[in-house]
């Protein structure tokens, strides 16, 4: 594998545990409810909110807009909301819908629906059509929840595939509705009592509590299941690891269908009574005004986020905020520091984690250049990059890979770390490897290759079905992309590998954008390709790319890159090879 990468010491654990102890009265409570959480617990989503909102009741618990909501109202809210949908039909189990932009609404309408032991359904409010429809078929919903903007969408599907939406109540989520056909929620539930329900507190842990769409890059989107258990577990153990005050403006603009969001975001607030500042959507250009706005304390973030962020010219007031930590996933080594040094922030929680996933990491400790630490057992495996498959010995069980080295991460699925999975059983079977050390055991496949680096430390390297072979060698499209970004020309970098005739092996492919105001040094960047990378990791092709599609997390659309390959039947974009002798880039003609 060509990526580089840190192990993690002792000393280093040392260092950062120091950290805690002045924190510790204050995790102690944190602490102690995740040690006795178990699957069979009557505990929930709507339980600790209540709780919660009991010990925080007249301070902030939602700031959206120009509109506030205390812990109370919040509660109150999400009390009458619970029996509005009781009072349509909405028993616990069911699905509800929610087709929604960033909203209060929308947040408040989940607290509802896990307060009823109903399971709600975060659909993505950027999908159409075919793909729309699939989701709403995976969950099959009692009823949906919708903003305009969803209306809007399912009145496109309807006229698409008449009668699809027969079986399926709608019902607006945003009041006042620029639909006056369509029955308003709120008319349902503004007359309901306020105070909690007695069915909360009896809710099993274990119990579905929301489904998560995965982004359909891979192909159509599968619907995950988060279990009250894992949201709990989540909310609770990276409050134990964050810290988060109760007078903390805690900012997300990610969507709320996405996990960053309802189980990070959501969950570390609530876990801490502190306020959650949610705007409906990202924007490079007002980021700092938004939070000068709320005035944020801590925000989430992925990847991408902070790099759109360091794209931004700089400013003499990039320091000027009151932001003192941040937690997401995704921050890339090569310019984790560039970030922390520009805006002065450095609390930076990595994790790691997958909506479907039995375990996750923390970066607990403030480690640079980590995914965290993970207090559960897991393993990483030698896997071949070519079939994806897990190499096994001459008993036919899994071989751990040392520390420093790379391989797939596995998790094994017992009783108190189960694998809640997707709504469709086949797809469950995919995740899972079996007979991995023993006969009979059951093992988590993420699908993931990362670096073991000790004491329980792993760094994320690249996806399995990314990582491709040129010349004999493995090639980590993470890596690659992790040099292109350092191009002060370049907007986005994806990379892939494509299939020549005749030939092993896939060639790597870059496409690539080209920021506003800046033009294409190709041969500025075969000079930085070949000073920063082995000769096999170099792309041999690059696109340059009219339109960037990606997904509302900014995931970019590699299915579709993969396909069209080296056909310019396919596409207008410019594309180039690379010279071995002359070390530039050519025109393809």
């Amino acid at each position: 594998m060509t990526v580089q990468g840190k192990t993690v010491s002792a000393i280093d654990i040392a260092k950062g545990a120091l950290g805690f102890l002045p924190d510790m009265p204050r995790i102690l409570p944190s602490l102690f409810n995740l040690a006795f959480l178990r699957p069979l617990s009557r505990r929930s989503l709507g339980l600790l909110f209540q709780e919660t909102a009991a010990k925080h009741a007249r301070q902030p618990f939602l700031k959206s807009g120009s509109e506030t909501w205390t812990y109370d109202k919040a509660n109150a809210t999400c009390n009458q909301m619970a029996r509005g949908l009781h009072a349509l039909g909405v028993q616990a189990g069911d699905t509800v819908g929610l087709l929604s932009a960033n909203r209060a609404e929308t947040l408040l309408a989940v607290v509802a629906c896990a307060k009823l032991g109903a399971v709600a359904a975060l659909l993505n409010i950027n999908q159409h059509g075919a793909v729309q429809a699939h989701s709403l078929g995976l969950v099959k919903p009692r009823l949906v929840l919708a903003c305009d903007k969803g209306l809007q969408i399912l009145k496109a599907l309807e006229k698409e595939q008449p009668g699809f939406l027969k079986s399926i109540e709608v019902l607006s989520l945003q009041e006042p509705s620029s639909d006056l056909l369509v029955t308003d929620f709120r008319s349902a539930w503004c007359t309901q009592p306020a105070h909690n329900l007695a069915y909360t507190a009896q809710i099993i842990a274990s119990s579905p509590c929301f489904y998560i769409f995965t982004s359909g890059t891979t192909g159509l989107p599968k619907a995950s299941v988060m279990s009250h258990y894992r949201w709990l577990q989540a909310a609770l153990g990276m409050n134990t690891a964050v810290r988060l005050n109760s007078d903390d403006v805690f900012y997300c603009c990610l969507p709320l269908y996405h996990n960053n969001a309802l189980t990070v975001s959501l969950g570390v607030v609530v876990a801490a009574g502190a306020c959650f500042a949610l705007d409906e959507k990202f924007s490079a250009s007002k980021f700092w005004q938004r939070i000068a706005h709320y005035q944020v304390t801590a925000f989430c973030y992925i990847g991408e986020l902070l790099r759109y962020l360091l794209n931004q010219p700089e400013r003499m007031d990039d320091q000027n905020h009151e932001v003192r930590l941040i937690l997401g996933n995704g921050l890339r080594p090569e310019i984790w520091s560039d970030f922390e040094n520009r805006f002065g922030i450095h609390q930076i929680f990595e994790f790691y984690g997958a909506s479907e996933s039995n375990l996750g990491f923390m970066n607990a400790f403030g480690l640079k250049e980590t995914v965290g630490f993970c207090p559960m057992p897991y393993e990483v495996v030698a896997c071949n990059a070519d079939t994806e498959q897990v190499q096994r010995n001459t008993h036919g069980f899994c071989v751990p890979v040392a520390r420093g080295e790379v391989g797939l991460l596995i998790s094994e699925i017992t009783g108190l770390r189960p694998f809640d999975g997707y709504t469709d059983p086949a797809a469950n079977e995919g995740k899972l490897l079996r007979n991995v050390f023993r006969k009979g055991d059951c093992w988590f496949n993420s699908g993931d290759l990362v670096r073991r680096q000790g004491w329980q430390h792993i760094q994320f390297v690249d996806r399995l079905g990314d990582t491709f072979r040129w010349k004999g060698e493995n090639v980590a499209t993470s890596e690659v992309e992790g040099v292109l970004a350092k191009l002060p020309f370049l907007e986005h970098a994806v990379v892939y590998g494509v299939k020549l005739k005749g030939v092993d092996g896939k060639a790597g492919m870059a496409a690539v954008a080209v920021k506003r105001g800046y033009r294409l040094d190709l041969k500025a960047m075969a000079n930085h390709l070949v000073s920063n990378l082995p000769a096999y990791a170099v792309p041999q092709y690059v696109r340059v790319l009219k339109l960037v599609e990606t997904t509302g997390t900014f995931k970019y659309q590699k299915v579709r890159l993969k396909k069209e390959g080296l056909d310019q039947n396919q596409f207008q974009d410019s594309l180039y090879w690379f010279d071995a002798n002359t070390q530039r880039y050519e025109s393809v003609k």
